[in-house]
């Protein structure tokens, strides 16, 4: 990454009728930079990308990309970024190498097969080539979907949720290929439910219902919170964190599966003897990094969500 901006806005937002789903938006994208949108389902994290892409129009506020203005310059931004929406963009009657074709016909690209070839071998897709997309696991429509979107030799992606319900090792995989992608001077901008990828990116903007509520690393987002961080495994583990709200209203308390996080300077004993003696089984108990997770709900809570 270095210090040349790609990607700028400013003061963007965007309606839907009466309901806001962007407002005032604010940041900019370094050249070679793998930047994350987290958030909620609504927060606006897809219609920021679509307004990227030029697929939605901004209603105010200005936009820049390679130092061009989105209004102004549209066609001649296109040809230079590539989309993966949240939705498969493939044909599932044409084979992995025909819809490779398609979208090299559709931006334009002539001479497309030893791009094809180089891509297919990158994403270890080579064998599977002829195979009809309908046939695909749904990793394995995630990485064909990428081919497609670097067909044309983009120099920024757009990536919504590209991971979303595929499968863990397939979930590494294409972040393996996107680290790949990022260490040849491509710029990534990506949205991810799974906020543990997000450790991958050089910086995140966290967003909540239109607003951005932090932008930072993952590490300097860690660091916001100050207090410790104590995972507690038990069970029933709903009722252990019903009883921590009811009984210590000021201190944070987050569940996760089988265990709540405490966040707090208090010593954790006093929280795992109060549990016990309300008749909660407690399995384990150990001080824990802040993770994006805790950092996630921390600042949403502190926005009064």
């Amino acid at each position: 990454m270095n210090n040349e901006i790609i990607i700028r806005l400013q003061k963007v937002s965007k309606k839907y009728f009466e309901s806001e789903a962007l407002i005032d938006i604010n940041f900019e994208v370094y050249k070679g930079e793998m930047f994350g949108l987290v958030g909620p389902d609504g927060a606006g994290k897809t219609t920021l990308l679509k307004l990227l892409c030029g697929i939605e129009k901004k209603d105010s506020g200005e936009i820049n990309i390679f130092d061009l203005d989105v209004d102004k310059y549209r066609p001649v931004i296109n040809r230079k970024i590539g989309y993966l929406s949240q939705k498969y963009s493939l044909y599932g009657d044409l084979t992995i190498d025909e819809n490779i074709e398609f979208f090299a016909r559709i931006h334009g690209v002539k001479n497309f097969q030893l791009r094809r070839d180089e891509l297919l071998e990158f994403s270890r897709l080579t064998k599977f080539r002829n195979r009809l997309v309908d046939k695909l696991s749904g990793g394995m429509k995630q990485k064909t979907a990428l081919v497609c979107a670097l067909i044309h030799q983009p120099s920024i992606l757009f990536l919504d949720e590209p991971t979303n319900g595929v499968d863990p090792v397939s979930r590494r995989d294409f972040w393996s290929i996107l680290a790949e992608l990022q260490k040849q001077g491509i710029t990534i901008l990506i949205s991810t439910p799974y906020l543990e990828e997000t450790e991958r990116c050089s910086r995140i903007a966290i967003l909540n219902k239109g607003k951005i509520i932090a932008i930072d690393s993952p590490q300097n987002l860690k660091n916001k919170i100050t207090q410790n961080v104590f995972e507690i495994v038990c069970s029933p583990v709903r009722e252990a964190y019903k009883l921590i709200l009811k009984y210590y209203p000021e201190t944070e308390v987050q569940m996760f599966g089988d265990n709540v996080n405490i966040i707090s300077n208090q010593p954790v004993g006093s929280f795992s003897s109060f549990l016990k003696d309300k008749g909660i089984q407690i399995h384990d108990v150990r001080k824990k990094i802040p993770s994006i997770e805790n950092v996630f709900i921390h600042l949403l809570r502190e926005g009064g969500d």
